[in-house]
């Protein structure tokens, strides 16, 4: 699968079972549907956190084709305290993460800041907080 942003071919990752897909050149994130529900580790994290999210359609971004159906994607802003904008494709095959967004996101919704997703991350990415 190619990146959306810079079009190189991503790397698969496994981050504890589920596989995401890397690009080693900008340091995005592609999440398949679903997947990252299976991240999160309960049920009242992944609520808190697929209702904080609304389309904006006054980013001014780019829209980035979605790597499976090359269909142009939304722009999904957080409602939250950290603004969060992230591409969802509208086909609903998944979600696109710029460098760091992933972290970030699930960061601001984790009950636990030693969520083991958390330090997973700040391990393969070197993400220091």
């Amino acid at each position: 699968m190619d990146c959306p942003v810079c079009k190189e071919a991503m790397v698969v990752l496994e981050l504890d079972e589920v596989e995401i897909d890397h690009c080693l050149e900008c340091g995005g994130i592609w999440l398949d549907q679903g997947e990252l529900e299976l991240l999160l580790e309960s049920s009242e994290e992944k609520d808190k956190l697929l209702a904080s999210f609304k389309e904006d359609k006054e980013s001014g971004e780019e829209l980035l084709k979605c790597p499976i159906c090359l269909k142009k994607m939304k722009k999904i802003l957080s409602n939250g305290e950290k603004k969060i904008l992230i591409d969802s494709c509208k086909n609903n095959d998944g979600l696109w993460f710029d460098k760091g967004e992933l972290y970030q996101m699930i960061e601001s919704v984790s009950l636990d800041k030693n969520n083991r997703i958390l330090n997973l991350l700040r391990e393969i990415f070197r993400e220091h907080k």
